[in-house]
């Protein structure tokens, strides 16, 4: 038998690959297994937001709100080139929640959290500020905060690659297909091969239970799956503020600026009773979508104008509530006794922006029981692969890509310094080989493929970047071509 791991992550979505993370660091020998690429399931089909969960407080998580706002600005600093300050609008609306309801909570929302960086909350009048210009007549009062932006995907493979620096075997398209312990270890049997680990980890997300279920642990918690669908729509403004909106079921959702050319609007919220083999919005979803936006925006969207649609299934730890939307985004972390054997720890629930905190704890639990990690959290200081710039040196970054390298279009320049930071000279310094369109180069592909664990078109066009939004069907069949040779 080979040396055994330390630790055994199943799942490479935003936990698994934070815990891996988090581990290597610390000293332990890590191995990182996915059943599919990194981020395919829910951790690349968020809102794409880090944010503290304004709409939380109505349901009184201040726990849950606090931690999440104190992440904010700690994940900010860490990756500030897939992360970046944004600045939302409420718009008041008469006859939904009250004004010094919406007042209150945005106070809540600037002082419990820690905010140092991002600006304060302030009033502002539509008929004169920026956003109000694409809406319908009528608004007038609106209160504009401060939330983030992130990459999702790129998140969770940038994690998977500060594990593998650290010394982590990451091994994305490696199904478990049993674990059991046997002498001390875990036993897992995955792809064609068998792994031996002195602890393991459950953190599969939306699949935790199915994962309990091959090991054969009874879940200490029930899951409510959620399914939110996201539709994605030609730019509908010009300015850069993204915008929170309620609607009279007392549901809320986003309108944010995507990719340059797009606006981004969801999320729903419906409970989940089908395959999580291949989940999609449902002609139901996208159609209150479009019905939302439609009753703010001045330009009626239907659902002939989306260009694409996205959907992931959350996990949520069923509290009984009675709507969807009104379940924790908390999560729970359960490890096994000592009297049980070799640990597990399942990870239950959880939201994007509480990974890197939700991380943290897991390993710390583990620290008792694996006497290979050190007990010194880290991941809160050092920069993820490529974002070890100065938090507010975005901007000269792209500038400089635009100066150093006069093939690449403004758009390009700006694309690639917001996905890769200062690593995407590994590959820009190099011959670019043949244009795929949208901006997308052989050498770029090259570099997704062995640095990036891509595999397929479908990897590197709608997770590794964005650009399935800009790239014709033929100019997506020859990647597709490329990649298969």
């Amino acid at each position: 038998m080979n040396e055994p791991f330390d630790l055994a992550v199943i799942g490479g979505g935003v936990n698994g690959a934070g815990i891996a993370r988090d581990a290597a660091g610390r000293g332990a020998k890590v191995l990182l297994l996915e059943a599919g690429d990194l981020a395919q399931g829910t951790s690349s089909a968020s809102t794409k937001l880090i944010h503290g969960g304004l709409r939380y407080l109505e349901h009184y998580e201040f726990g849950l709100v606090r931690e999440s706002l104190t992440e904010r600005e700690a994940l900010w600093a860490i990756a500030p080139h897939i992360i970046h300050p944004m600045r939302f609008v409420l718009p008041y609306v008469d006859g939904l929640r009250p004004r010094w309801l919406l007042r209150l909570g945005l106070f809540l929302y600037d002082h419990i959290g820690g905010r140092k960086r991002l600006p304060a909350t302030r009033t502002v009048d539509l008929r004169r500020h920026a956003a109000g210009g694409p809406l319908k007549g009528g608004f007038s009062t609106g209160f504009e905060y401060s939330d983030g932006w992130v990459d999702d995907a790129r998140l969770v493979v940038l994690n998977a690659k500060s594990a593998e620096a650290k010394g982590a075997t990451v091994r994305p398209r490696t199904r478990v297909t049993s674990a059991r312990r046997e002498d001390g270890l875990w036993r897992i049997e995955a792809g064609n091969e068998t792994f031996h680990a002195k602890a393991l980890v459950n953190a599969a997300g939306p699949r935790v239970l199915e994962v309990d279920g091959l090991i054969g642990e009874a879940p200490d918690y029930a899951m409510r799956l959620v399914r939110g669908s996201h539709i994605v729509v030609p730019r509908l403004f010009d300015h850069p503020y993204s915008y929170f909106f309620q609607l009279p079921d007392g549901r809320i959702f986003f309108a944010i600026p995507y990719e340059r050319h797009f606006t981004l609007i969801g999320t729903t919220d419906v409970d989940h009773d089908r395959s999580l083999d291949k989940v999609e919005a449902s002609a139901e979803e996208i159609a209150y979508l479009c019905e939302g936006a439609s009753r703010y925006f001045a330009r009626t969207i239907t659902p002939a104008d989306v260009v694409w649609t996205y959907s992931g299934v959350r996990p949520l730890v069923s509290d009984g509530s009675d709507k969807p939307e009104a379940a924790t985004r908390g999560y729970r972390l359960d490890l096994s006794g000592e009297a049980e054997g070799a640990p597990l720890l399942s990870v239950y629930g959880g939201k994007i922006t509480t990974y890197r905190h939700l991380a943290e704890e897991a390993v710390d639990l583990l620290v008792p029981r694996l006497p290979a990690l050190s007990s010194k959290g880290w991941t809160r200081r050092e920069a993820l692969p490529g974002g070890d710039f100065a938090i507010d040196g975005l901007d000269a970054l792209i500038a400089a890509y635009a100066r150093d390298y006069p093939y690449l279009s403004a758009d390009d320049a700006d694309r690639i310094a917001r996905a890769y930071g200062t690593r995407a000279r590994a590959w820009l310094d190099q011959d670019q080989g043949r244009d795929f369109g949208g901006g997308l180069r052989q050498a770029e592909v090259d570099y997704l493929v062995a640095e990036e664990w891509a595999v397929s078109a479908e990897d590197v066009l709608w997770r590794r970047t964005k650009l399935g939004l800009r790239l014709s069907a033929e100019q997506a069949a020859g990647l597709r071509d490329y990649l298969g040779a």
